[in-house]
C-alpha cells in the first residue's frame, strides 16, 4: 500500500471534523489561518451520560508532528480530568493506557483518538471523582 502524503491525510481529517461527526466528539485546526502545516488541533469530548463525566465538555489540544500519521499525535486534556491514562499534572494522554491506542497505526485518526478517549470514560475504572471545573497548564510543543 502506498503512503498517502501527510497533508492529504490531514486535509481529509479536517474535512471530516468540519462535518461534525457523531455529536460526542469534535475537532478542528486551532488556528487555520496561520497553521499551514496543520500541526495544532483542538478537540472536545462531551462527557458520557450516567458517568462522572456527564454534563461536562472536555477540551483537548492535539499536536500532529511532521511524521503523522506514521507517528501518533501528542494529546493533552486542557480541561482537568481524573482518568487512568491521563497525567494528573499535565493532562497529557498516555496512549499505552488507552484501549485501541496502545498500538498506533497510520490508519488511525484524530477522530479515532477522541472516540477511544470517550470509550475510556465509559469504563468502570474511569468512574472516579472528577475535579471541580478547572484547566491543566497549557502544554508547550
Amino acid at each position: 500500500m502506498a503512503d498517502i502524503p501527510r497533508n492529504f491525510v490531514l486535509l481529509n481529517e479536517l474535512e471530516l471534523g468540519e462535518k461534525g461527526g457523531d455529536g460526542r466528539c469534535s475537532y478542528g485546526l486551532e488556528d487555520p489561518d496561520n497553521d499551514m502545516l496543520m500541526h495544532h488541533w483542538i478537540g472536545s469530548i462531551f462527557g458520557p451520560q450516567h458517568t462522572p463525566f456527564d454534563g461536562q465538555l472536555y477540551e483537548l489540544k492535539i499536536h500532529c508532528g511532521d511524521q503523522y500519521p506514521k507517528q501518533q499525535p501528542r494529546v493533552w486534556f486542557v480541561s482537568q480530568v481524573n482518568m487512568p491514562g491521563v497525567n494528573q499534572h499535565t493532562g497529557e494522554v498516555n496512549f499505552a493506557e488507552i484501549d485501541g491506542l496502545e498500538r498506533w497505526k497510520p490508519t488511525h485518526s484524530i477522530a479515532f483518538v477522541l472516540k477511544c478517549l470517550y470509550n475510556k470514560m465509559l469504563r468502570r475504572e474511569s468512574r472516579l471523582p472528577q475535579p471541580v471545573e478547572s484547566k491543566f497548564p497549557t502544554p508547550t510543543v
